[in-house]
């Protein structure tokens, strides 16, 4: 897979990156008033730093280099897969960017099926068929787009492959 390389930084811009232990990335919809809620406070307790895009982002921030800067900042990432999480855009672009990072740097992802089976997402069936579909056809008239999608895809099948947790009825 190809490196993105507006995520590399120079050893000066480096240095100012703030370090996380943790990159959550989720459906807020989804999971922010069950399970990310719970994994979060499960974190504090446990010291552990860990980023979440909907409440260290101040208003008016840069969000993209905010984001690459918690991306490039973290040690761990955990991508919570649940049923919505393909039909947002916002996640799928995060996911690419984590994943562009992760190739390159060696670091480690985890990866939460809520309420989802693996291979739905694995396999893109069922919700994920139906978002991913929808993107593209969303795209279907711009070919750089249409190539983002299937990035997105490849994303999703390289992440889902990986050993993660499976919350399915838990």
């Amino acid at each position: 897979m190809a490196f993105n390389s507006s995520i590399q930084c120079s050893p000066s811009s480096h240095e100012m990156i703030k370090k996380y232990d943790v990159f959550v990335s989720f459906r807020g919809k989804d999971t922010r008033n069950n399970f990310t809620d719970h994994f979060f406070a499960a974190l504090h307790r446990k010291g552990i730093l860990a980023f979440r895009d909907d409440t260290k982002l101040n208003k008016g921030q840069r969000i993209l280099s905010n984001l690459m800067q918690a991306i490039e900042g973290s040690q761990i990432f955990v991508v919570v897969f649940s049923k919505n999480y393909a039909s947002s855009t916002w996640c799928l672009r995060e996911l690419q960017k984590i994943l562009d990072f992760v190739n390159v740097s060696r670091k480690h992802v985890l990866p939460v099926f809520y309420d989802v089976d693996p291979s739905e997402v694995r396999k893109q069936t069922g919700d994920y068929e139906k978002a991913m579909s929808k993107h593209e056809e969303k795209s279907r008239e711009d070919k750089e787009k249409m190539e983002e999608v299937k990035r997105w895809r490849g994303a999703l099948t390289q992440v889902a492959n990986l050993a993660g947790w499976d919350m399915r009825n838990k």
